[in-house]
């Protein structure tokens, strides 16, 4: 059960993160957004054999840990979860494209590796950045934002009781486990042939109790539209924080910085 009940607090925990009270939860949502948006736009326009422009990029995430005030190593461990599935995408790189180039001195690397190596740095970046924004904004702020941002309205319901359906599913099968451990004290795990009946349960009581929330929300005044509580207000201090990052991902892009830099300390 303890397992159960720690895997119920790391799901909340970016919710717990989302409710703190630093300079960038302060940020109004839509500006975190769009900064968001473009700087996962501007990770994934480079090219695949470009692995030095994307270092600066890496200034991003670590000024929103300190800002935000968030713990890096949880952040970190939920970003590792989709390495797996890159990995397993570009591993044909190195094999299908062999042509090698110099490193430095008579060091020879093949161009395979390299776009295999900036494929995991661009998926690792933009994992990051979704964590990131998901740990300083609310739910109920983002569906706020993807509403200002005029998403249609189906997707942006959806999205806010796919997310709340969520922690329903979790909360159930706990409620089943704890059942089912009580009864087989002595066995670990649940038998194999009970999977299947543990399964519809699960579904059963899940819908159930997603019937009863959705009759709640119905007596409340609920009738498939979003209401906001009320209706926030950009600030100086918001547009400062937009255009400062924007300015910082277009200079990315567009020029070589850790070349620049390079330049002008040695001087050439």
């Amino acid at each position: 059960m303890s397992n159960i009940t720690s895997s119920i607090y790391k799901i909340r925990f970016l919710d717990e993160m989302s409710q703190r009270c630093t300079v960038i939860h302060k940020l109004h949502p839509l500006v975190k957004l769009i900064v968001s948006i473009v700087y996962i736009i501007t990770t994934v326009s480079f090219d695949k054999y470009e692995i030095i422009n994307l270092i600066p990029l890496a200034v991003y995430p670590i000024v929103i840990f300190n800002l935000g005030d968030i713990p890096f190593m949880p952040v970190f461990k939920r970003s590792l979860i989709v390495l797996p599935i890159v990995l397993g995408v570009g591993i044909f790189n190195p094999i299908i494209d062999k042509e090698p180039i110099i490193i430095f001195a008579n060091v020879f690397i093949s161009r395979g590796w390299i776009s295999y190596l900036g494929l995991v740095i661009k998926c690792f970046f933009t994992v990051l950045c979704a964590l990131l924004f998901i740990s300083t904004t609310s739910i109920d702020n983002i569906a706020m934002s993807l509403s200002k941002l005029k998403v249609p309205k189906i997707f942006t319901i959806q999205f806010l009781l796919t997310y709340r359906y969520i922690y329903v599913l979790i909360e159930e099968f706990a409620n089943i486990w704890t059942a089912y451990t009580l009864r087989a004290p002595k066995q670990k795990g649940i038998h194999y042939k009970s999977w299947g009946s543990l399964l519809g349960q699960l579904l059963m009581r899940t819908y159930d109790r997603a019937q009863s929330i959705y009759y709640c929300m119905v007596l409340r005044g609920y009738n498939g539209e979003y209401h906001q509580s009320e209706e926030e207000k950009l600030y100086l201090k918001d547009y400062i924080y937009l255009f400062i990052w924007i300015c910082f991902m277009v200079l990315v892009r567009f020029y070589n910085i850790p070349v620049l830099l390079g330049s002008i300390m040695t001087g050439v």
